[in-house]
């Protein structure tokens, strides 16, 4: 089988899709792609990087800004899928993320060629993440709503121009307008349940970037691309201040890049992790910051962990909470939608308000006090994850919906 892959960070979640697909010789797998990544290599697969072109003129309206970059993303990947078709490649399936703007115009290259798309998110000014927390009736959500419905411009032409979606979860393909869900399989990318795994006694001897936890017992972990109020950062730091204030042999260890990777960045143009150590009294001693972590190293990390903490409003599920779950980490996270379809507080996790950092704080110390309930709930967690999520058993799916998409002919989009 000939497969088009794309997503403009390489491997992104076509990762594991992409490796099973280079793994078989009689397969030709083209992965084009925007970042490429260097030290991203995936057997059997050829990386094709496509360059958007900055414009020249004026700077577009804030509001037309993620619509030209998505176009710009387009039109780049356009002309080198123009090059490659030249040069005798027709895929017999195109994979891509939608959103960004590079499925955006390979219809015009492969009319007849079958698009799958992963949708990960749909923008509503209503919907679940916009207005959390805001009254009825109160005013503007967490994201301007003309923002948003730009946005959503490019996911509505995959949805109309594609033959097959997926989405990771049910809450995910739920937010997605009716009329298209027919489309749209539910169909998680998968956790490695064999690497990410319980290491009984992994915390002695754990040395990070920034955090030596040589003989520490009691270490509260918080895991995230960036540090921002999207995925809960503040909140969590507050409750962190109060359990480094109430357990002395507390160490607290936040993973993931000093940024903004969802919702908008300070005004001030102070970074939240400076705004934070600015406004909170916290022992920087027992507060470490690794930066973003090798999978080895963050694994680790997992392992080691006593209370793994996972905040987000109601948005796309991170992989990290199910590689938290994978690796039996006892685990203290936010009552809201995404995470309640993962796990069921106190069974498999303790779930709080997402904005009362008091409870948080008293969650996190109940499992440090009482290790058996957070051995029973990280033994839970483990369990659904290999039950739900595991790899061995979602990859086989992915790739037959990949050859049954490849095989069926394209739908109508009259």
């Amino acid at each position: 089988m000939k497969v088009l892959l794309t997503h403009p960070n390489f491997p992104g979640q076509l990762r594991h899709v992409a490796a099973a697909l280079g793994a078989r010789q009689e397969n030709v797998v083209v992965f084009a792609t925007r970042i490429a990544r260097n030290e991203w290599r995936i057997p059997g697969v050829s990386k094709l990087r496509y360059e958007p072109r900055p414009p020249e003129g004026l700077k577009p309206h804030r509001l037309l800004e993620p619509l030209q970059d998505a176009v710009l993303q387009g039109e780049a990947l356009h002309r080198v899928a123009h090059d490659l078709k030249t040069r005798g490649f027709t895929p017999d399936v195109i994979y891509g993320n939608s959103g960004w703007g590079s499925t955006l115009y390979l219809k015009d290259v492969w009319p007849d060629v079958p698009l799958m798309c992963y949708f990960e998110w749909f923008y509503d000014p209503e919907g679940a993440d916009a207005r959390f927390g805001l009254a009825p009736g109160a005013g503007e959500g967490y994201e301007p709503p003309k923002l948003m419905r730009t946005r959503n411009a490019v996911i509505f032409n995959d949805l109309w121009a594609c033959d097959q979606g997926l989405s990771p979860t049910a809450w995910q393909r739920a937010q997605f307008p009716d009329a298209f869900r027919p489309k749209i399989e539910v169909l998680h990318d998968g956790v490695d349940t064999t690497f990410f795994s319980p290491a009984p006694g992994a915390a002695p001897g754990l040395d990070l970037p920034g955090a030596d936890l040589t003989g520490v017992e009691e270490i509260v972990t918080f895991v995230g691309r960036g540090m921002e109020p999207y995925r809960g950062f503040p909140q969590f730091m507050e409750a962190a201040a109060r359990v480094l204030a109430l357990r002395p042999r507390a160490h607290v260890v936040v993973a993931g890049s000093e940024r903004v990777c969802y919702g908008s960045p300070r005004e001030d143009g102070k970074s939240w992790k400076e705004h934070m150590l600015e406004v909170l009294d916290l022992d920087l001693q027992r507060l470490h910051f690794t930066g973003s972590l090798p999978y080895g190293q963050y694994r680790d990390l997992l392992r080691a962990s006593s209370v793994h903490v996972y905040l987000t409003r109601p948005f796309v599920l991170s992989w990290s909470f199910v590689e938290a779950m994978s690796c039996g980490c006892a685990l203290v996270a936010s009552d809201t939608e995404p995470v309640r379809e993962a796990v069921t507080h106190g069974q498999s996790a303790l779930l709080c308000d997402f904005f009362r950092p008091a409870a948080f704080a008293e969650a996190i110390c109940t499992l440090l006090d009482d290790r058996a309930l957070a051995a029973r709930l990280g033994a839970a967690a483990r369990q659904t994850a290999l039950e739900r999520y595991d790899l061995r058993t979602l990859l086989p799916r992915h790739l037959e919906l990949l050859r049954r998409t490849a095989r069926q002919p394209p739908r109508s989009r009259g």
